[in-house]
């Protein structure tokens, strides 16, 4: 897994293809666009400048990881003797279904080809592959080229080759890859943080307490310890038996609705889009880079701290 090429400059695209370019892969970046690829290229430096001044990287590493990648608009060149596919275009099953036609039809029967959807299950993204056994979802989350995981998805067809070569991959490139024994809509993490979003958006609806309380009560909890021990482990340090009573006494009281809250809808109608548009639970003046800055500064400290371990 020398070669691989990036489809997509996204937020996502140009995070992973960061990440491989640090591990010491030979990068293919392939946009639409050339203007994108220069916006990925601004970003992967200055997100590698950061890592520097934060001494996760030398001066080196910095030049040695950007001069392994190469950009191109051209999707032929980009799958050129490609080792493994990082798909991770916009979320429209049908140019997904017509970008692996064509790298089916251009790469070698060894190439795997992985996406980064969390929309679509992987049976209906290989619906016309050639070869669905070589193709797996490999789910990174934002910003990825900080937060560790990555979910590694399959299906029953899927080769077993294809399974441990991504995983060790994802293990090169530093990431903590789990593997789901199954499909499932929204993986783990995002059926997990969907479940606590419904009860955060109740305790709003019911007057409990505002999103900026939530969000303080949780990064002062949780948040605090997930970084280090996840819910399991946490229970097991708790003591089982706390568990049971907790679970008991407060799992029936939570709500169990199926709809989007009313006052989502109403957010997103009225452009309150979080960032992009300046305003969701709280007020932006500059579509955000201030808090993404700050976010990825504190990320950054985490990641070194998790390194040390």
């Amino acid at each position: 897994m020398k070669n691989i090429t990036v489809l997509g400059a996204g937020v996502m695209g140009h995070g992973a293809a960061q990440l491989f370019a640090q591990a010491g892969k030979n990068v293919r970046m392939r946009a639409r666009r050339e203007s994108s690829l220069e916006k990925a290229r601004e970003l992967m430096t200055n997100s590698l400048k950061i890592m520097v001044e934060k001494e996760i990287l030398t001066e080196e590493d910095m030049k040695q990881a950007l001069s392994r990648i190469t950009y191109t608009t051209d999707l032929h060149e980009a799958i050129q003797d490609a080792d493994f596919v990082f798909e991770s275009i916009p979320e429209d099953l049908d140019k997904k279904l017509e970008t692996y036609e064509i790298i089916e039809s251009n790469v070698s029967d060894k190439t795997v080809i992985s996406s980064n959807t969390s929309t679509f299950p992987l049976n209906e993204l290989t619906q016309q592959a050639k070869h669905p056994e070589r193709f797996i979802i490999t789910h990174f989350f934002n910003p990825p080229q900080l937060v560790p995981i990555v979910e590694i998805v399959k299906v029953g067809g899927t080769n077993e080759n294809v399974v441990n070569t991504t995983y060790d991959l994802m293990k090169e490139i530093g990431k903590s890859p789990v593997v789901l024994k199954k499909e499932i809509t929204g993986f783990i993490v995002n059926r997990v943080q969907v479940a606590m979003l419904r009860e955060a958006f109740h305790l709003m609806e019911e007057g409990v307490a505002t999103a900026e309380d939530i969000d303080i009560a949780m990064k002062g909890s949780l948040g605090f310890k997930w970084g280090f021990c996840g819910p399991m482990e946490s229970q097991d340090l708790a003591g089982l038996q706390t568990t049971k009573a907790m679970v008991g006494n407060i799992m029936q009281e939570l709500s169990n609705t199926r709809e989007v809250p009313s006052f989502l809808k109403e957010m997103v109608e009225n452009d309150q889009h979080g960032i992009r548009t300046n305003k969701g639970f709280y007020e932006y003046d500059d579509n955000g880079e201030k808090a993404i800055h700050t976010r990825d500064d504190h990320f950054l400290d985490l990641l070194k701290l998790l390194q040390q371990k």
